[in-house]
């Protein structure tokens, strides 16, 4: 023998707020369910006939009437769910991520990726990281650059030559000879 459903009576307020939850189109569809089911109930129907008039399970009625019963509106809320916590990341993590990216990247690597990042800041997650670039719209992959030199000096020889188009000496003349070789197989000489 089930239960005998427990007595619905509503306050102006909560009569008010369920109805709003119904009428609004950006209400979740549960929250809308659990609220018609509470109505339902305060106009003098029974957890069958709501379970039938909703074409659902009364046992689910009986969970909501049960809880609102105890608990007032608060109760239609779900519940605290058991599993690992999500990290909460914050604009201090944002900012983190986004200066990494301004460092060289480690040893042995040309370029970041998520994962390097990740591992250089240790608590960031790699799917936290591509958020922060999403969000950014940075792309890590289509991050060319011009000035690719295996010359242990260029960095100050290109310092120098871009100096003297910034600041070219009086009556002087700034000659750049670029040469461009086709590519050739390995072992093949270059005309």
């Amino acid at each position: 023998m089930s239960r005998p459903a427990p007595e619905i009576l509503l306050t102006t307020e909560e009569k008010e707020t369920l109805l709003r939850w119904m009428r609004s189109s950006k209400s979740e569809q549960r929250m809308v369910q659990r609220a018609r089911v509470i109505l339902l109930a305060a106009s003098v129907l029974n957890g069958k006939q709501i379970a039938a008039k909703m074409k659902t399970r009364a046992a689910r009625v009986s969970k909501w009437l049960r809880r609102f019963a105890t608990e007032r509106i608060g109760a239609l809320n779900d519940s605290p769910r058991s599993g690992k916590k999500r990290r909460k990341y914050t604009d201090a993590t944002e900012e983190r991520i986004l200066k990494a990216l301004d460092q060289p990247p480690p040893t042995g690597y040309s370029r970041w990726n998520g994962r390097l990042l990740s591992e250089q800041l240790g608590d960031v997650s790699q799917h936290q990281v591509w958020r922060v670039m999403r969000k950014h719209n940075l792309h890590l992959e289509r991050r060319q650059s011009w000035c690719v030199s295996t010359d242990p000096e260029f960095s100050r020889k290109a310092a120098d030559v871009v100096g003297l188009y910034l600041n070219p000496p009086e009556n002087a003349l700034v000659l750049c000879v670029f040469t461009l070789f086709p590519r050739t197989a390995p072992g093949s000489i270059a005309p």
